[in-house]
């Protein structure tokens, strides 16, 4: 019971340990092969299971005695069957079928056992061969579904190169077991010979190995007697009984068990490749009377007359050089398993380079380096199923050679680039193994590994490869973390490479992994790099990663306007709020001034500034452009490619705030104040409204009189003088401060250096000026100005200012000295002065010393001179006619300036006169031609005196 309940245990041990899919795959002799998963692993494998019952079936029909015999007979299948896998355990070569579990006996007596993954037996992919070639179609043999219920396709070959590497293999198999271990295979079939995974050709079918008569070797495996296995049985399936087509005339003429019956077996399976149907040229049908007629006549035994019975021609190197020396009678002429590798059939570079590969291992470092630079040079003529099957597995199990890496990942993405079906085979086979070294082991060894970093520079050029072999997760998962790896390293040339992959990798990405995993660390690196070099790079990667293209990434603003230009970008590009609050500040905080990485930073802005808000890029990217338009290291092309981006900005600054204040205003001429629209409709601050009065604008008036040095009048006194505020050009502030005019007859404003209308001599009185409305003057009145005082010279002494005893005294202030004084005798009071203004309020009266003498006046006259440069007269335009000479005749040349008395008038002996500047002379007016002659006091207009007399009113 116990014994029963173990047996029952070991027989659900695969089975409890693997997941098995539920259909075969292949059959391979009694065997069917079944693709399985080991639950732990989830690594492949096959395994073989053969059913008792099959069997047994065939023996229902017998009687009793029959079928006790039968059951023996099924018994010794059963055991050979165990032999088969048992010495699986025991032959470890990498030509012969690996075992992974043992054979063990399930419920119904039938045996399983699992090996490396298989894809299918020879006999198997022949068959399937025949099938096509009769059909003309595909069958869906190999179209198999595996554990996981997904069907796949197994694309199996059979080509010349196919077929020479698969007898080479064979023949390596059969050189173990004949020179290391004293074995003869016996029967070499078809369905010994089985496909793995990676197209390798593996012995199996051990059922009837045996130890060559005359070997010493030791061995554990039972030897077989010829006898037993050449009595055919017919109530057994041929498939567990010798196949007589491919056996040598050495088992069944002359019962010798040698290693070159074996060769003889592999001669057969060599032209059954070729032939078609795929068959051996022997067919006994299981009879050993048919295989012996058969070598009783030359034309039923293949040989190199009748081309060895093939129906297609044969390669011509098997035919004239190999097949002579295995298809013979006689063993001695055989060639032995090492010699059939040497042969001129296997003479040629892809077989050559398949036979290195194979014994890689053993190849000294330098022969190792030396092939892998070559090997993607004949890569190109490999048969796609070669390649993916044979040779990248072969090349991803030598990534652990850490010297090879680089060398051996060319290699690799060259098959990548070669296959058709390269999606999968990177998915199955490349995207793992590039996972485990460059971020698992990468994280475990923190050193700095220069052979790594050479691979994962070869990796990061050839990463447009694997993003169109991956889907979106794949690449996140096993591609991205390389990446970040690579812009993590301390390497500067790796992080240059790195960045530049960006424009393959951002469209396998989605937006969120860009924001939130890639651009953070590229950001970090662009922070605390120390390179120039990387500084650019960073800042290209910028552009990319905010939608630009890898032209605008380098371009330098000087390409001018190309037609049709269009805008290639990322769709998943950062979004406006990771640009203005992330990219922006990165280039804010950028220090050097060196060319290159300014213009880096240019391509960035611009980039920013087309998606950026108007006023981020009005107070945030024009202040950081223009900081950088300056700085001192940039030539005038690079100086201009700034201002042309600024300017751009600038100008798409002003077109939306423009749009955005007329959509508020609501209409397109809302920016344009009027005149009175101060404050708008907040009202205006006290005292701060404009006085437009009087038509001419005072305040223009106000102004006039503030700089031309009016600002001393106080306001009470200019508010009593006019209704401006304005006083006469021609009044001096002491006199408009002390009285009031008490003109109250007003007339036609009269200024002193305008032209003056005719008017009767017998005129009383003007108008005063101050209650005249403000008006805009263009010259001022030279008693506005401070105080002249003349030049004292050795020829005159200044006059001084006496009472007059004709009108009240007036004092002139002590900071306010008049510089030209001049005594008006009392006569002139009855002359009428056209030079000053008339009024009625008290001025004072000048009056000379009380000695006069010619000396005197020419002193006085001299000082006249030496004062009159320092004063300033202004030009009286008046009716067409131009400023009157201040010297008339040959006395003009000389700077002397005469003052000439007041002429005749009707006014009262009180009236004064104030200082004021002679407008150009009428008709009615006394001739200015000659200023030298100057009226005498107490003279009429008429009458001219002669000699001193004429200068008396300067005395």
């Amino acid at each position: 019971m116990f014994s029963s309940a173990l047996k029952s245990i070991s027989a659900t041990n695969i089975t409890a340990n693997y997941s098995v899919s539920p259909n075969p795959t292949s059959t391979a002799g009694p065997w069917k092969i079944y693709d399985a998963k080991k639950k732990s692993t989830g690594k492949a494998y096959s395994v073989f299971v053969f059913d008792r019952k099959a069997l047994e079936s065939h023996g229902n029909s017998l009687g009793r005695s029959g079928a006790s015999g039968f059951r023996r007979s099924v018994d010794e299948v059963v055991e050979r069957l165990k032999k088969e896998a048992s010495s699986l355990a025991k032959l470890r070569h990498p030509s012969i079928l690996e075992l992974v579990e043992p054979v063990e006996e399930t419920r119904g007596g039938g045996l399983q056992f699992v090996t490396e993954a298989v894809s299918a037996s020879l006999s198997s992919l022949l068959q399937e061969k025949d099938d096509q070639e009769r059909s003309g179609g595909r069958s869906r043999r190999f179209v198999t579904e595996d554990s996981d219920g997904v069907l796949r396709r197994r694309e199996l070959e059979i080509d010349e190169l196919e077929i020479q590497k698969g007898l080479l293999q064979v023949s390596k198999a059969l050189e173990f077991l004949h020179e290391n271990a004293g074995l003869v295979h016996g029967n070499l079939t078809p369905d010994a010979v089985l496909i793995n995974a990676k197209s390798d050709w593996k012995m199996s079918g051990l059922s009837f190995c045996t130890p060559a008569d005359g070997s010493t070797k030791p061995t554990s495996i039972q030897g077989i007697s010829l006898g037993e296995v050449l009595n055919m049985d017919p109530r057994l399936p041929k498939l567990v009984q010798l196949n007589l087509d491919f056996t040598s005339p050495d088992f069944v003429m002359d019962s010798n068990l040698t290693a070159a019956a074996d060769m003889f077996s592999l001669g057969l399976l060599a032209i059954a490749l070729y032939n078609s149907p795929h068959k051996s040229p022997l067919e006994c049908h299981g009879s050993l009377s048919s295989y012996k007629r058969l070598f009783s006549s030359s034309s039923t035994v293949p040989s190199s007359s009748n081309g060895f019975l093939s129906s297609r021609p044969l390669p011509k190197d098997l035919l004239h050089h190999v097949l002579p020396r295995l298809i013979t009678r006689r063993p001695a002429q055989r060639m032995t398993a090492r010699e059939f590798q040497e042969s001129e059939y296997f003479d040629n570079i892809l077989v050559s380079t398949i036979r290195f590969l194979d014994s890689f291992p053993a190849k000294t470092p330098n022969e190792k380096s030396q092939f892998m630079r070559g090997l993607h040079k004949v890569l190109p003529s490999f048969p796609k199923s070669v390649m993916e099957k044979k040779i990248l597995p072969a090349l991803l199990d030598e990534l652990k050679d850490r010297d090879l890496l680089s060398l051996i990942l060319q290699n690799i993405f060259k098959i990548v680039e070669l296959l058709p079906s390269a999606r999968r085979a990177f998915a199955e086979k490349v995207r793992p193994a590039l996972k485990d070294i460059f971020v698992v082991n990468a994280k475990q060894s923190q050193e700095k590994d220069p052979a790594r970093d050479a691979g994962l520079m070869v990796f990061l050029e050839n990463l447009s490869l694997a993003a169109d072999n991956s889907t979106g997760k794949e690449f996140k998962d096993d591609i991205l973390p390389v990446i970040l790896a690579a812009v993590e390293c301390p390497t500067h040339s790796i992080v240059d490479v790195a960045l530049r992959t960006l424009p393959s990798v951002l469209p396998v990405l989605d937006f969120s992994t860009i924001k939130n995993e890639l651009f953070p660390v590229v950001a970090t690196v662009f922070s605390r790099t120390s390179s120039l070099a990387i500084k650019v790079r960073g800042l290209q990667a910028f552009v990319i990663l905010c939608g630009g293209s890898t032209d605008a990434a380098t371009d330098d603003g000087l390409n001018g306007l190309v037609e049709n230009k269009k805008k290639t970008s990322s769709s998943s590009a950062l979004d406006k709020y990771t640009m203005q609050e992330k990219v922006v500040p990165l280039v804010r905080a950028i220090k050097t001034k060196e060319p290159a990485v300014m213009l880096a930073a240019l391509n960035v802005l611009r980039m920013v500034g087309e998606a950026a808000d108007a006023d981020f890029v009005a107070m945030d990217i024009l202040p950081i452009l223009w900081s950088m338009s300056l700085g001192p290291l940039l030539d005038l092309r690079q100086f201009q490619t700034f201002m042309q981006l600024i300017k751009n900005l600038s100008r798409r600054v002003e077109d939306e705030q423009t749009k955005k204040l007329q959509e508020l205003s609501g209409s397109a001429n809302a920016g344009k104040a009027g005149p009175n629209e101060d404050f708008l409709a907040f009202g205006g601050v006290t005292g701060t409204a404009f006085d437009g009065g009087n038509g001419t604008g005072g305040n223009e008036d106000d102004f006039e009189a503030l700089v031309k040095g009016k600002g001393g009048i106080s306001a009470s006194s200019s508010r009593s003088t006019n209704n401006n505020g304005f006083s006469g050009w021609d009044e001096t502030p002491s006199v408009m401060s002390a009285v009031k005019s008490t003109s109250s007859t007003p007339k036609t404003p009269s200024f002193s250096w305008s032209t003056h209308v005719p008017t009767s001599p017998t005129t009383t009185s003007q108008p005063a000026m101050g209650n005249q409305p403000g008006f805009r003057a263009d010259t001022p009145d030279l008693a506005r100005f401070g105080t002249l005082a003349p030049s004292s010279t050795q020829y005159s002494q200044p006059l001084q200012p006496t009472a007059s005893p004709s009108a009240p005294a007036f004092r002139q202030p002590p900071a306010r000295q008049p510089s030209l004084l001049v005594n008006w005798p009392a006569t002139a009071a009855t002359t009428s002065n056209p030079w000053a203004s008339s009024s009625v309020s008290p001025s004072p009266n000048y009056t000379s010393h009380s000695s006069h003498t010619p000396t005197a006046a020419g002193s006085s006259l001299g000082g006249m001179n030496s004062a009159m440069p320092n004063m300033t007269l202004g030009q009286g335009q008046g009716q067409g006619q131009g400023r009157p000479p201040l010297g008339g005749g040959a006395s003009s040349r000389n700077p002397s300036f005469s003052i000439p008395p007041p002429p005749g008038s009707t006014s009262s002996p009180s009236t004064s006169f104030s200082f004021g500047i002679k407008p150009p002379p009428t008709q009615s007016q006394a001739n200015w031609s000659a200023m030298g002659s100057m009226k005498a006091p107490g003279t009429t207009a008429g009458q001219r005196k002669s000699g001193l007399d004429q200068y008396e009113s300067l005395i």
